[in-house]
């Protein structure tokens, strides 16, 4: 396919074609923003630095991507920053913080990264493709060329014929997901954060992930209130302990098994009373010619102040609709067996009430109703979707020893 398809592939840093017939446009609030607005002085950058920005831009100057703009043309001009990639490679960008204050929002909807990924079953081989520079090969019209000094962006990252690569923060093959542990390895050294700031910083992490830690809302409820108003941040023994629980959880994640939507899953609920939901999607599949049972994701949620007042077997209800909502991705259409340690949830479908609520939401699932069956499971031995919500501090401690 490469070589049928020669001249489509960049090698090394050769000229690059041009996207024709969508020429790139900036939208601005006003006529004209005031040029002194946009202009940045250049930062004090070292020696080393500045010789590798010099570099690039002259790497920019070959390809076609910049060009140099006489002394009498009126222009803004942007301080270039270097950013720097993890393997040690950089690449140049324009500071155009100031530009953006002015120019209208380019929204577009983005796909879910859990959607994509789960489509990778059963992949024997993988092959992820980017094009090099690639929103350098797009054109920006001549009358906006003035507001835009350097534009570069992209690294080389394709790759082909892989059974097992890193893409969006994950190590996919086609059996099973994983953390890229390279990601989370940056966060794990940092010191206990300081401020909010630092704080919705390292949560932006376990949010991330939150398919591959069990019970994630009930572990880091603590930390998320230190970012609300009004109240004072302070690092207590019991937000220390989550702050280092969910450090342990990012190191110790299982594996997660992609799904395969001609079996059958295994969906493990459990709400804890006046606390929280949680539930674990499994499936059962054969690995080296032996039937196991893995995991496909975790999920869970904190207790609204309302639904706090609900009864026991309205909360069992009240998990049940949630989880289906939020994993109907994987359930529409497919045979599933729900386990519960709720035994009225049993007889949910044909359960007579005057609660408006319930009747609701027994309309709600009566999609599923064909192709759901509910199981009862104790208490004991139900900790698929369990555990963290109920566990006790001195539990957690021995856990995370």
């Amino acid at each position: 396919m490469i070589r049928k398809n020669r001249p489509e592939f960049a090698i090394g840093e050769e000229p690059l074609g041009k996207i024709r017939g969508h020429d790139i446009e900036v939208y601005l609030d006003v006529e004209r923003p005031y040029p002194l607005m946009l202009s940045r002085p250049p930062y004090p950058e070292s020696l080393e630095t500045r010789k590798e920005i010099e570099k690039n831009i002259n790497v920019h100057l070959d390809m076609d991507f910049i060009r140099n703009i006489g002394h009498n043309e009126i222009v803004e001009v942007t301080t270039p920053v270097l950013i720097t990639w993890h393997d040690g490679k950089s690449r140049l960008c324009g500071h155009f913080r100031a530009l953006n204050n002015y120019t209208k929002a380019d929204r577009y909807p983005i796909r879910r990264i859990t959607h994509a990924l789960g489509k990778m079953a059963k992949a024997r081989y993988i092959t992820k493709m980017a094009c090099m520079k690639g929103l350098n090969q797009n054109v920006v019209k001549q009358n906006f060329m003035e507001l835009l000094r350097i534009m570069s962006y992209g690294h080389i990252c394709c790759n082909y014929g892989q059974q097992e690569l890193l893409a969006l923060g994950n190590k996919v093959s086609g059996l099973s997901l994983a953390i890229d542990q390279t990601k989370v390895a940056a966060v794990l050294k940092k010191p206990v954060p300081r401020n909010i700031q630092e704080m919705q910083f390292f949560l932006g992490f376990p949010s991330y992930y939150r398919n591959h830690i069990k019970n994630s809302a009930c572990i880091t409820s603590s930390l998320y209130k230190l970012c609300s108003k009004d109240v004072v941040f302070e690092i207590t023994k019991e937000r220390r302990d989550a702050y280092e629980r969910i450090k342990y959880e990012l190191t110790n994640a299982p594996m997660l098994i992609l799904p395969d939507f001609e079996l059958p899953f295994n969906l493990y609920i459990d709400a804890a009373y006046s606390q929280g939901l949680g539930a674990a999607l499994h499936q059962r599949t054969i690995v080296d010619g032996e039937p196991r049972e893995g995991v496909i994701c975790y999920i869970s949620r904190k207790l609204r102040d309302s639904e706090a007042r609900y009864g026991a077997t309205q909360t069992e209800f009240l998990c049940l609709v949630w989880v289906l909502e939020k994993l109907h991705y994987y359930l529409e259409g497919a045979v599933f067996e729900v386990y519960t340690d709720c035994t009225a949830l049993k007889y949910l479908l044909k359960m007579k009430t005057t609660n408006r609520q319930m009747l609701r939401w027994q309309i709600d699932i009566q999609e599923y109703r064909g192709n759901m069956t509910i199981i009862f499971k104790e208490g004991k031995s139900h900790t698929n979707a369990d555990g963290g919500w109920i566990m006790s501090k001195e539990t957690q401690l021995m856990t995370l020893k």
